[in-house]
């Protein structure tokens, strides 16, 4: 079997590179590990982590390319040189990843260094889409009928008006896949609703805005770093320090909404220009948001939701209605674009599992999103953060 390689070093969601800038700049000695969660409880053929290990092994010969180091320094001027002097010599080291495999069940762990873990989740996660389906021989959609799922959807969303963003590379179908749906939307974006790309690598292939600002690892080590309910302010004064008014979009349920909008004061609503939703009821979330904006005397027009939480055109067309003329909207659009072949997308993810501590210790880490069955990490500690933040449910 050929091996599933990655073409760019880029070939990730920016918000990794976000990140990665952040924690060189204040948390260069911190250690994590990740662990991959097979929510979906899909069966994994034999040889399947071997040839993960193969495809894995081959990313250590990625490297920034001068036009990409070019193309960072351009289109994100926030990010500083030093950053991107670091990321044109940094390696994937595959000796940071373990995979075990026993019999239809996969164990994928990361550990080491959070400056240099942090690029691996994303790019893991789409090899074992991939593999997944190269693997058990499934066959997908033409490329002719991708195209046209693809077009059809854009065309609706621009007779919403609304913008909308490519999300969608931990969960793609493949890379070919990814590459078609951005292709088609860039060519075919006569009105500008269609606004870049999470994926650094197709942001730049294409001309397009890469998109993207944190990821709840952000708060969840600082949850492990700094106690519970310092988690939100501390991750958003942090961020803040790093970027100065840039790259303001505040991901908001890390340790679910409610608890985050104590926290998003007068001074953190003003300063980022929105909030991410990316679990729970959008527009629940979306009253909310906006009687938050209304109580600290901002008015919500001059703000905006991205909603990013298992979009589909239905989803995107009834926030629509719900937030016309009350607060500013955009999405970011995944899965439903990237892995609509005509075959059952993953349900798997990629998650911080723990941070270690001044001595040694590893302290785990939970994510208590505004989806009960979406929390993850060790029960105890997500009772314990339950507790601290007085959460009831």
């Amino acid at each position: 079997m050929s091996e599933v390689r990655l073409r760019s070093l880029l070939d990730n969601d920016f918000y990794k590179i976000t990140m990665q800038n952040a924690v060189i700049k204040l948390f260069p000695n911190e250690k994590v590990k990740y662990q991959f969660i097979n929510r979906g409880k899909h069966h994994f053929p034999p040889g399947f982590g071997d040839e993960l290990r193969r495809s894995i092994n081959a990313m250590a010969e990625l490297k920034l390319t001068r036009d990409e180091k070019e193309f960072l320094r351009i289109t994100c001027p926030y990010l500083d040189l030093p950053y991107l002097d670091f990321l044109a010599g940094y390696h994937y080291d595959p000796s940071e990843v373990s995979i075990i495999q026993t019999e239809n069940n996969l164990e994928v762990t990361v550990e080491g260094q959070w400056y240099r873990t942090i690029l691996w989740e994303v790019p893991i996660l789409s090899l074992i889409s991939e593999l997944h389906y190269e693997m058990n021989h499934m066959e997908r959609n033409s490329n002719e009928v991708v195209i046209e799922k693809t077009l059809e959807k854009a065309a609706h969303l621009n007779e919403l008006h609304v913008t909308f963003a490519e999300f969608g590379t931990r969960r793609r179908h493949s890379y070919k896949v990814q590459d078609l749906v951005v292709e088609s939307l860039v060519r075919n974006n006569t009105s500008g609703n269609f606004i870049g790309s999470s994926n650094v690598h197709f942001a730049m292939k294409y001309g397009v805005k890469p998109i993207g600002t944190h990821a709840h690892e952000w708060f969840m080590f600082h949850a492990a770093e700094y106690g519970f309910k310092m988690a939100n302010a501390l991750s958003l004064e942090h961020w803040v320090d790093v970027y100065r008014g840039d790259l303001g979009v505040a991901l908001s349920d890390t340790y679910t909404t409610e608890v985050f909008f104590q926290q998003f004061d007068k001074k953190f609503a003003k300063l980022f220009d929105g909030v991410r939703h990316d679990s729970g009821d959008p527009i629940e979330f979306a009253n909310k948001t906006i009687e938050h904006y209304k109580k600290n005397g901002i008015n919500p027009l001059f703000k905006y939701i991205i909603f990013s939480d298992g979009l589909n055109l239905e989803k995107v067309e009834e926030i629509t209605k719900a937030c016309e003329g009350r607060i500013g909207i955009s999405f970011g659009i995944g899965t439903n674009l990237t892995n609509d072949v005509g075959l059952k997308p993953m349900n798997i993810v990629m998650k911080l599992i723990a941070a270690q501590s001044i001595n040694g210790d590893w302290i785990p880490t939970v994510k208590l999103s505004d989806e009960h069955g979406k929390y993850t990490g060790d029960p105890k500690m997500i009772e314990l953060a339950k507790e601290f933040l007085r959460i009831k449910n």
